[in-house]
């Protein structure tokens, strides 16, 4: 029988794999999310690079998140690196939700995101 954790591997290597297929060159918006905080990166997989990064311990959002494992510290966070995206010059990615379900935090990160000017 398999890990929790082999589990979660299998199931972020099977959606990496189905995002290099729709990429199209595109960069990509990885998901990071622990019990206290959440983290996202715009990474460009050609050059191996960052492109943009946000997280709930970033020092722009200390004071407006009270706790950084809610909602609400996600949408902030969605925000900040749709800002950051776009002032890095990328609007179009390929969200990369990695191993987690796409609801609670990763939903709220992405909704966010999107209205302030990603799209994907």
């Amino acid at each position: 029988m398999l890990s929790a954790i082999e589990l979660q591997n299998r199931r972020r290597k099977r959606v990496r794999s189905v995002l290099r297929e729709r990429a199209k060159g595109r960069p990509r918006l990885s998901v990071f999310r622990s019990n206290l905080h959440i983290y996202v990166q715009v990474i460009d997989d050609r050059d191996g690079k960052t492109l943009a990064a946000a997280s709930t311990l970033d020092k722009d959002l200390k004071g407006k998140v009270k706790s950084g494992g809610n909602r609400s510290a996600a949408e902030e966070v969605g925000k900040l690196i749709a800002q950051r995206a776009t002032a890095a010059g990328v609007t179009q990615v390929v969200f990369d939700r990695g191993p987690y379900l796409y609801h609670g935090r990763i939903k709220a990160l992405a909704d966010a995101a999107r209205a302030g000017g990603l799209s994907f």
